[in-house]
């Protein structure tokens, strides 16, 4: 039975707006039945954490779609969170993407997050813009802030977009989209908070005052160091690598140090006013919820009220 929930759902930029820090987590569309049951077991036992959102994210080329559509309409009515959509304009017409926008504004979702999106098949391949579509995200978010009262988030990238030629370029790029709209933004993963704070120092050089959230992910075993390569298009901070290696015979070990240091990482974000932390979670809870707990030493977490964990 669904729940009973706000006639007018919460924005995201109201819910930033209020000062207190933003933990929020992100999903992707499973491919398979038992991805789908993990998936809704996954949010359950993060509900309770009562994060300011929860996000879920559209395939390369716009292949899970559907999927995440029909997650992101089952979140805001069975449950008790926040949803962000992604969504990319990769393969889409305006005319599909006037569509769609409307389909998220039918089932009461206020929050999108816009980015171009990556070719299908090879995320570094050639962008091809569709003949009736959009060319960059920026025409993508004054598309939908043009179609109603949405809060519009985007990508930052801590070491630039892997397509951006410069640092330079790339931090006007950035601009550009929140003067189109956007209220806020989450950064790709990156494992140093050096790295958010140059980006953070760069964009509000440029005038731009938007909210960025930094994107987190704990590294709880070596393959992960080799994948947020391929997801991020950056290279692992070798003095960070370094740390893992040294323990790569030892699962346990790893997961350890994955933990504690994404728990340090989000610690020294929050003390030096991050707004708040987004988990990308790859649909698990466990070690999230883990890196959570651990953050109750400032006084950010829930240590002691977190649930049992399951998954």
């Amino acid at each position: 039975m669904p729940r009973l929930r706000p006639d007018r759902p919460p924005a995201v930029r109201e819910l930033l707006a209020s000062g207190a820090k933003s933990f929020s987590f992100e999903f992707f569309p499973p491919k398979t039945d038992k991805g789908a049951r993990n998936l809704w077991r996954t949010i359950r036992e993060l509900e309770p954490l009562h994060p300011t959102f929860v996000s879920v994210t559209y395939g390369a080329g716009g292949g899970t779609r559907d999927k995440t559509v029909d997650i992101v309409e089952r979140i805001a009515t069975d449950t008790t969170l926040t949803p962000v959509a992604h969504f990319t304009a990769v393969n889409h017409s305006q005319a599909e993407l006037r569509q769609l926008i409307g389909r998220f504004a039918s089932v009461g979702v206020r929050n999108i997050l816009a980015v171009r999106g990556d070719p299908p098949g090879d995320p570094m391949g050639e962008w091809v813009k569709h003949p009736d579509g959009v060319e960059y995200a920026a025409d993508l978010v004054r598309m939908i802030r043009s179609y109603g009262d949405f809060s519009v988030g985007v990508a930052a990238f801590p070491y630039k977009h892997p397509r951006s030629p410069d640092v330079e370029s790339d931090t006007r790029h950035f601009v550009e989209k929140c003067r189109a709209g956007a209220d806020y933004a989450i950064t790709q993963m990156f494992f140093r908070a050096e790295d958010y704070f140059r980006l953070r120092d760069r964009v509000a050089a440029a005038g731009c005052d938007v909210p960025i959230l930094p994107g987190i992910m704990p590294v709880t075993q070596i393959s992960t160091i080799e994948r947020s390569e391929q997801l991020s298009g950056a290279p692992f901070p070798p003095e960070v690598k370094a740390r893992f290696d040294a323990v790569a015979d030892d699962p346990d070990a790893v997961r350890r140090l994955g933990i504690e240091h994404a728990a340090g990482l989000c610690q020294e974000l929050l003390d030096q006013d991050a707004p708040g932390i987004h988990f990308i979670t790859f649909n698990k809870s466990t070690a999230t919820r883990e890196v959570y707990g651990l953050l109750d030493a400032g006084g950010y977490g829930a240590s002691g009220r977190v649930p049992p964990m399951t998954a």
